[in-house]
């Protein structure tokens, strides 16, 4: 059988460093001994000695590692397992929007797509976890988004609680990461519009609303349906 070391080597196709071998075994290591979020790594010299390669190299590999958010460093404690976010894959899609010479929208519409993809996509499984499905957390969502929109405010902190809160019963938490990733990436891209009119405001918090009925309906055509209603001024503002 073979390891999760030679798993991970046998991916590798160019010459590795002295850095690239010490990142390869740092995770390696969290995987072998089963560590989870929030647990201590080995000391600095303890990799060294472990991995049999310079001082310098294993600082580079945590520095990468740190910025995978895999490894978190905590000066005066010494160095854990990191959360494992989606943050760098936001970065990295937030910073490449803003990269598109001559069309500042196209990294927006680019995002849309995928979470109205991504949306269409899970329609099944969120009306059946949601099918009858009682939840007070929620009503009290979509009822803020309706204060919210009728007072022509922006209600962004529901949004994002109504859409995580819709994948949370999902067997898959994926699911839930990459939604998460996506709306936050659409979050940061969203100023280099203008702000968004009243009525689109109302529309969004009508849509959420009938969302969550065609859930509890366990309707996925409707719920496509009204997901298309929610991205439809948006969309419209991105042509």
């Amino acid at each position: 059988m073979q390891t999760s070391r030679g798993v991970m080597s046998g991916l590798t196709t160019t010459p590795m460093t002295q850095s690239s071998t010490a990142i390869a075994e740092i995770k390696n290591y969290i995987l072998r001994t089963g560590l989870q979020v929030g647990d201590a790594l080995p000391t600095e010299s303890q990799l060294c000695s472990d991995l049999g390669v310079s001082r310098s190299s294993v600082r580079e590999a945590v520095r990468t590692l740190v910025a995978l958010d895999i490894v978190e460093v905590r000066h005066g404690h010494g160095m854990f397992v990191g959360k494992v976010s989606m943050r760098p894959m936001v970065e990295s899609l937030v910073f490449k929007g803003l990269l598109n010479p001559g069309d500042d929208h196209r990294g927006l519409r680019d995002i849309v797509e995928v979470r109205i993809t991504l949306d269409n996509a899970l329609a099944g499984p969120v009306t059946h976890a949601w099918k009858n499905r009682q939840d007070t957390e929620l009503d009290q969502v979509v009822a803020q988004m309706d204060l919210y929109a009728q007072k022509g405010e922006l209600f962004t902190e529901q949004d994002r609680r109504f859409h995580m809160r819709l994948l949370e019963p999902l067997d898959n938490h994926l699911f839930l990461h990459l939604t998460e990733a996506f709306w936050a990436v659409h979050t940061l891209t969203v100023p280099l519009l203008d702000g968004p009119r009243s009525e689109d405001m109302l529309s969004a918090a009508k849509a959420h609303r009938s969302m969550l009925r065609a859930a509890r309906a366990g309707d996925a055509q409707a719920y496509r349906q009204a997901t298309a209603q929610h991205y439809a001024p948006l969309l419209a503002t991105l042509t």
